[in-house]
């Protein structure tokens, strides 16, 4: 009799909990120890060259070489003056923030990615963009961006980008 009013407490217990509970507060946006923005977020390469390292100091040994100019990274961590970042495939490393820019690009994931006059996909085509394309991010709604590259603009769909998170909105 006894465990059957321990049950049958446990099912009301659960069910309360279920029906009545409140909903889960919003996940906290993890921020970095040093500058205290967002992490992960978007940045590009500033120079046309650039080394990736093991660890936070120039002492480590460098893991990979970026050679394009403004292409996106990741940032993951933050040490002092120092930046875990990853590219589009996953390889990265430990760079110095001096080498990276605020400036947000990404690069064009789906080939023949074509570009509109209005974010719907019914607008007027301006342009058409190659896999591998590194274009600037100039705004993005709910799922389009407006990007610019060599002096085509136009809206696309965030699925052909990376350097864009979904939920990223911004003007």
């Amino acid at each position: 009799m006894t465990k059957r009013i321990l049950w049958n407490w446990l099912l009301v217990a659960l069910l309360a909990g279920l029906l009545g509970a409140a909903p889960a507060p919003a996940q906290a946006v993890e921020r970095g120890p040093v500058t205290n923005l967002p992490l992960p977020r978007y940045v590009s390469l500033k120079a046309s060259e650039g080394n990736a390292r093991r660890g936070p100091d120039q002492s480590h040994r460098i893991d990979w070489v970026f050679t394009r100019r403004d292409i996106p990274l990741r940032v993951t961590a933050e040490f002092e003056h120092w930046r875990r970042v990853e590219d589009v495939d996953g390889e990265g490393g430990w760079m110095h923030h001096a080498l990276l820019s605020g400036l947000r690009t990404v690069i064009v994931q789906t080939d023949m990615t074509q570009l509109f006059s209005r974010p719907d996909g019914i607008g007027t085509p301006t342009a058409l963009l190659e896999r591998g394309v590194i274009a600037r991010l100039r705004e993005c709604q709910r799922d389009w961006c407006r990007v610019e590259v060599e002096g085509a603009r136009g809206w696309t769909e965030k699925r052909h980008l990376w350097g864009v998170e979904v939920e990223d909105e911004f003007e």
